[in-house]
């Protein structure tokens, strides 16, 4: 256990320190505060499906930006968390220390989810006084709690995705390749799959407000990371209603945890360098 914990506390200064983090903190900044600064102004144009009278309506609404930028640093701190080493020759090295392949596989997760989610929950701290500024109150703690944790398992379940992919490559032009592919059909293109699906269930995709639709909606996003973290999120909202126990939701948000941590021990297990 204090190797795991060591070797997990020394991927994180590693990739904490690393020059790409000069990359990812002005893009969580941008992405994080300015939208929280934009969101909780009262005079500000927002579309009419979108309302703003709360707090937490705020930190809910800007986690399509949080999406964007904290999962796109998840890939670019992690999509090559194990091919470089396997193409610089560190990999042998590592698999043959006297440590535990399963402790390696968590710390692996652990080093490379830290260095994403500490930026991300320090901004959303600075987030909160921006509401508290702008509107004169605080989310709840409940809320806030929900929203950190949330959060925190979004980047844990992207960090492991990308990790178990990188077991995979053995170059870092493929690593780059497969993360970003797999993040683009997550985030840019999940929606275009929901309407495909409803479409060959003869469900309408003209009207996106319709039960049909958003109960099926609901049901798909249970297999995407992002979707099960937008559930979570609106568990405290009281104007959002999907038609989906939080059974099922909290059911899906542990087999995220859990499945893909799961595959990268067996693969780190299979691993050959």
């Amino acid at each position: 256990m204090n190797s795991m914990l060591k070797l997990s506390k020394m991927i994180f200064k590693e990739r904490f320190k690393a020059g790409r983090m000069m990359v990812i903190w002005p893009l969580l900044f941008v992405f994080i505060l300015f939208s929280t600064w934009g969101l909780s102004d009262p005079k500000a144009n927002l579309p009419a499906s979108l309302t703003i009278d709360s707090a937490y309506d705020v930190m809910y609404a800007s986690t399509a930006f949080i999406i964007f930028s904290a999962t796109m640093g998840a890939v670019l701190i992690s999509f090559d968390g194990i091919s470089r080493d396997r193409m610089t020759g560190v990999l042998e090295l590592k698999l043959s220390q006297p440590i535990n392949r399963t402790h390696s596989a968590i710390a692996l997760v652990l080093g490379h989810s830290a260095a994403i989610i500490i930026p991300v929950i320090t901004l959303n701290f600075l987030a909160i006084f921006i509401i508290r500024y702008r509107m004169g109150e605080f989310p709840g703690f409940d809320e806030f709690f929900i929203h950190l944790i949330g959060t925190a398992l979004l980047l844990l379940w992207w960090t492991t995705i990308q990790l178990l992919a990188s077991t995979w490559t053995k170059d870092v032009g493929a690593s780059i390749a497969i993360g970003l592919g797999t993040w683009m059909v997550f985030t840019l293109l999940w929606l275009v799959l929901t309407s495909l699906i409803a479409g060959l269930m003869g469900i309408g995709v003209n009207d996106t407000n319709s039960l049909e639709y958003i109960n099926l909606e609901a049901i798909i996003d249970l297999f995407s990371p992002n979707g099960v973290y937008h559930h979570l999120l609106e568990m405290p909202l009281d104007n959002v209603e999907r038609n989906l126990s939080p059974i099922w939701i909290s059911l899906a948000a542990i087999l995220w945890s859990l499945v893909p941590i799961g595959l990268l021990v067996r693969r780190m297990h299979n691993l050959k360098p």
